[in-house]
């Protein structure tokens, strides 16, 4: 009856973070260019049970014990929720009519699994990747994100406008008083290799294939849209519905827990009892 108590126990904690995941999704379906979590549940490994005894053999020396063992079954304990994955996916685009908006839209990439990033500085002056492009012009003239990290050009430098207005082209160049500064775009072969940080950025993960120029890979193709924002990949009436899955299953696993306690209590005083 105990494993009964782990098992529903563990499928009320996977489905509790199951649920967390779909509401950070949801809280950011209007966030521009995030990307959601997909959930990935495991049954934990099935355990072997066995019960470990010693047997004694007489000797002439007087006898040996040997070691025994009898097998009493396997053993579930329920499922865990491994891990999040971002869902990689071109969110559609949302015109804001800002200059300092920029939407960045893949075009034909070499590998399924690619995908392309602004490349950006973080506070500890870390080269990073975000799909955000809800950008900003801080008090000094850098182009920052909306967090105040540093948007860098394809030579790892922050980008001054000195707080002029600019244009940026299809290609990603900006242009501001006449000098063109070419946005720094990096294409990640396999963008299940990053890890995901806060504020919509993303770092290479342990192991990762790095990050190339966007300009310099072979079949790499892309267009920036001036003016727009990336909407977020999230699609509310789907998270809607997982999370009432996972609700309902959590409340399965919920009665489930209260039938062994009725049970449990059921055997401790009424079965005593007759005993």
């Amino acid at each position: 009856m105990l494993r009964g108590f782990y098992t529903a126990a563990s499928g009320m904690m996977a489905n509790q973070r199951m649920q967390e995941t779909l509401s950070n999704n949801l809280s950011n379906a209007y966030t521009p260019g995030f990307k959601s979590d997909q959930g990935t549940m495991r049954a934990f490994p099935e355990l072997l049970i066995q019960q470990m005894n010693q047997t004694s053999v007489p000797t002439r020396n007087g006898g040996l014990n040997l070691p025994t063992q009898q097998q009493i079954g396997s053993l579930h304990t329920g499922v865990y929720m491994q891990e999040t994955v971002p869902k990689f996916s071109q969110g559609d685009l949302r015109e804001t009519g800002i200059e300092t908006d920029l939407a960045l839209l893949n075009g034909n990439l070499p590998d399924e699994n690619g995908f392309l990033f602004f490349n950006v500085q973080n506070e500890a002056g870390e080269l990073q990747y975000t799909r955000n492009g809800n950008f900003t012009v801080d008090g000094q003239g850098f182009l920052t994100t909306n967090q105040g990290h540093y948007v860098l050009d394809d030579a790892g430098n922050p980008i001054q406008t000195g707080g002029m207005e600019f244009d940026v082209s299809d290609n990603g160049t900006i242009n501001v008083n006449g000098a063109n500064i070419p946005l720094g775009l990096s294409y990640s072969p396999n963008s299940f290799d990053l890890e995901k940080g806060g504020n919509g950025l993303y770092a290479p993960g342990e192991n990762a294939v790095p990050l190339v120029d966007a300009r310099q890979g072979q079949g790499i193709n892309f267009n920036i849209r001036q003016g727009f924002v990336e909407r977020s990949n999230v699609d509310s009436a789907q998270a809607m519905t997982e999370m009432m899955n996972t609700y309902r299953s959590f409340e399965m696993n919920q009665r489930v827990l209260k039938a062994y306690d009725q049970s449990m209590q059921k055997a401790v005083t009424e079965i005593a009892r007759l005993g």
